[in-house]
C-alpha cells in the first residue's frame, strides 16, 4: 500500500464527518469487531481470519461520543505523519492527540490505554498495518546469521555483529528494511533471549547455516514480520523453539496462524508452514531429563492448556496428543532445563538431533 493511499483512507474518515454534518446526520464509523466471536480459522489457508461483524461508533450517541472524538483525533495525528513522511511512537501519538477541551476541564485523553486500542481499530477499519501508518513500537528482539540488510541506507551484515546481533526494528517493511542478501537454509525463531544468547554464543547459526531470531517471549510485530518476509521472499522454512508450556504453544500459534485479537493482520504476519521444533512434552523422556527439573502445572496453566486444545487450529491428532501428554505429566519444562544435561546440550545435541530427524510438529 502506497503512502498516498494510506493518507487517502485517513482523510476519508474526516470526509465522512463533514458529509454527515452537511446532511445533518449522525456521523458513524463502522469498525470490525476484534474478538474471538468474530474470528474464524481458514483450514485451506491455515490462518486465522477476521469475520464480517462490525460495530458502529457514532458521535451523537452519548455512550460513544468520547470514543468517536478520540478516534478522529488519532486518525488526524496519523494523517499528519503521512503528510510529513515521519514515523512516531505509540506514546507520541497519545501526547499529540491530547489537549483540554475548550471551556472545560476535560481532556481528550486521560491515559495512553485509551489511544493505543484506537490505532488497532483504525488498522482494521482502514485495512492497513500499523507499520504502514508509520507507528512504531519499542524495538524488541535480535537477529544474527547469514543475512545482510539495508537499514536507512546503511548495510548491516548480521554475521559480523558479534554475539549480540542486530536489534530488529519495529518497522521492517521493504521501504524501511531491504533484504540485500540471505544465504541461510532456514530461520530458527527462539522464544527466549537467554536461549538465543546460548545459540549465538555457540555460533549455532554458522555451523547449521541459519538465521537466528528471538522476540523476548511473545515476539513483537517487527520480529514476526521479518520472519514472514524471509519465509516469503527467500523461501526459508521457519522453525519455532519455545518452552514446553501452554504459553509456548500459544506463541507458536500466533507465529503460525496469527493472533486472535489482530486477526486482520494474519495475511501479512502469519507463517502457515512454520514448524514447532520444541520443547515437546515427549522430549524430557527422550532426552532423559529428570522430573525434578520440571515445574508443576498450576490451575492457570491447566485452564489455558484446555482452552488451547479447543482451538480449531490445534485439532490435529499430533497436537491433541502433545497437549494431553503435558496435562497427564502435570509438569511443564523450560528450554533452560536442558542445561541439566550440560550447558551446550541445546546447541550440540538437542537441536541437531531434532533437525536431522525432522522431529517437529506442524
Amino acid at each position: 500500500m502506497t503512502r498516498s493511499s494510506v493518507e487517502d483512507r485517513l482523510v476519508g474518515l474526516a470526509d465522512l464527518v463533514i458529509e454527515a454534518a452537511q446532511k445533518k446526520r449522525d456521523p458513524e464509523i463502522e469498525i470490525p469487531v476484534r474478538a474471538l466471536s468474530n474470528v474464524q480459522f481458514n483450514p485451506k489457508r491455515k490462518i486465522i481470519e477476521m469475520g464480517k461483524n462490525k460495530q458502529g461508533r457514532s458521535f451523537f450517541n452519548l455512550g460513544m461520543a468520547r470514543k468517536f472524538m478520540q478516534t478522529i483525533l488519532v486518525a488526524d495525528a496519523l494523517a499528519e505523519l503521512q503528510r510529513q513522511g515521519l514515523s512516531s511512537s505509540l506514546r507520541e501519538i497519545y501526547y499529540r492527540s491530547k489537549h483540554t477541551l475548550r471551556d472545560s476541564n476535560e481532556n481528550t485523553f486521560d491515559d495512553q490505554d485509551e489511544s493505543d486500542p484506537l490505532i488497532e481499530d483504525l488498522e482494521v477499519t482502514l485495512a492497513t498495518l500499523r507499520e504502514e501508518l508509520h507507528v512504531r513500537a519499542e524495538a524488541g528482539g535480535a537477529v544474527v546469521g547469514n543475512l545482510v540488510l539495508v537499514d536507512n541506507g546503511d548495510t548491516v551484515d548480521c554475521s559480523r555483529l558479534g554475539k549480540g546481533g542486530y536489534a530488529v526494528p519495529s518497522i521492517v517493511e521493504p521501504e524501511e528494511i531491504r533484504i540485500k542478501k540471505c544465504g541461510a537454509d532456514f530461520v530458527l525463531l527462539v522464544e527466549k533471549g537467554t536461549q538465543w544468547n546460548r545459540l549465538s554464543e555457540d555460533k549455532f547459526w554458522k555451523r547449521h547455516n541459519c538465521v537466528l531470531l528471538h522476540g523476548g517471549g511473545q515476539p513483537p510485530r517487527g520480529v514476526r514480520r521479518l520472519a514472514r518476509r524471509l519465509n516469503d521472499e527467500k523461501k526459508l522454512p521457519v522453525y519455532v523453539l519455545v518452552d514446553n508450556d501452554p504459553w509456548g504453544y500459544y506463541i507458536y500459534s500466533v507465529i503460525k496462524q496469527g493472533s486472535i485479537n489482530l486477526a486482520f493482520e494474519s495475511q501479512r504476519m502469519a507463517i502457515p508452514d512454520a514448524k514447532f521444533i520444541g520443547l515437546s512434552s515427549f522430549d524430557p523422556e527422550k532426552h532423559k531429563l529428570p522430573r525434578n527439573v520440571g515445574i508443576k502445572l498450576n490451575e492457570k496453566d491447566i485452564a489455558r492448556a484446555k482452552e488451547i486444545m479447543a482451538y480449531p487450529w490445534f485439532q490435529k491428532k499430533e497436537w491433541q496428543k502433545e497437549i494431553k501428554a503435558m496435562l497427564a505429566s502435570g509438569l511443564k519444562y523450560e528450554l533452560d532445563s536442558l542445561a541439566n544435561k550440560n550447558f551446550r546440550y541445546l546447541t550440540t545435541d538437542y537441536l541437531p538431533k531434532k533437525l536431522k530427524e525432522k522431529d517437529w510438529l506442524d
